[in-house]
């Protein structure tokens, strides 16, 4: 079995959504953060960030998300439209408590006037695309973790987004948990038809998601390598258990080793 590992960046035969070129974050006067990362982001493309804890993961979504600017470089979306189609999934699902989980979904279009009664079916379809159905008038007090952060996920995919942004969704949550959201989050985005950027820590997790894994180097963080992960979706869980899985999985770990041991020389 070949596994294409790059050290530039992977471009696929789809059109391209946004472009991080030569992007710099600085906090202060030299925590450097970010460093010359460079990364092409295509429509439909299943992205894992993965790195080792402070390599500029997160930072990264921000900039995507436009929550701050780059100190330098540019992030360029090719429509010219940042935002205007994209959500942001944090680490904690950020639930309103005196809201009930159909409330707490309908937020975003809330923010956007539209009224309750005319994405109510929307918001149904959501919350049974996460496993939700039934729970539309709980409370986030009456949830588990798990079903708290389905919640998180129903309130961002809503709006039928062109981008996800995922930061570390499924890290407090139990093995079980986080194998069945995974599962879950990949049917919701062949529903939806978007491109997912997602930050993990967990080589298995970025292996069963992604077509595409982007390894970061510990700060200043930037794009060392870049793991194509050519297996088809719809992916079941003998993917898992796969040959394949395996070796994609020890790629991975080398060209993560790799990128906190420096550049090849």
């Amino acid at each position: 079995m070949e596994i294409q590992v790059s050290a530039t960046d992977y471009s696929a035969s789809r059109d391209k959504l946004l472009t991080l070129h030569k992007v710099d974050k600085v906090f202060g006067r030299d925590v450097v953060a970010l460093q010359n990362m460079s990364l092409d982001i295509c429509e439909g493309d299943f992205i894992s960030l993965l790195g080792p804890s402070g390599c500029g993961k997160s930072t990264a979504l921000r900039l995507i998300a436009g929550l701050m600017q780059p100190t330098n470089g540019f992030i360029r979306w090719e429509d010219g439209r940042q935002g205007e189609s994209l959500s942001v999934v944090f680490q904690e699902p950020t639930l309103m408590p005196w809201a009930t989980v159909e409330k707490n979904v309908w937020l975003p279009m809330r923010l956007k006037g539209v009224s309750f009664a005319k994405v109510r079916d929307d918001i149904r379809e959501a919350l049974e695309l996460v496993g939700l159905a039934g729970f539309e008038h709980a409370y986030p007090r009456e949830l588990s973790g798990g079903m708290k952060m389905r919640v998180s996920i129903a309130r961002a995919m809503v709006t039928k987004p062109k981008l996800v942004l995922m930061d570390e969704p499924f890290a407090a949550l139990d093995e079980i948990t986080r194998f069945k959201l995974n599962n879950d989050l990949l049917q919701m985005k062949a529903k939806i038809d978007c491109t997912v950027v997602f930050v993990t820590h967990s080589v298995f997790e970025s292996v069963f998601l992604s077509d595409r894994i982007v390894i970061m180097a510990a700060r200043p963080g930037r794009v060392m390598q870049e793991l194509k992960v050519d297996k088809p979706y719809p992916r079941e869980e003998e993917f898992r258990t796969s040959n394949d899985y395996a070796a994609y999985c020890r790629a991975a770990s080398q060209a993560l080793k790799e990128a906190q041991e420096g550049p090849r020389q």
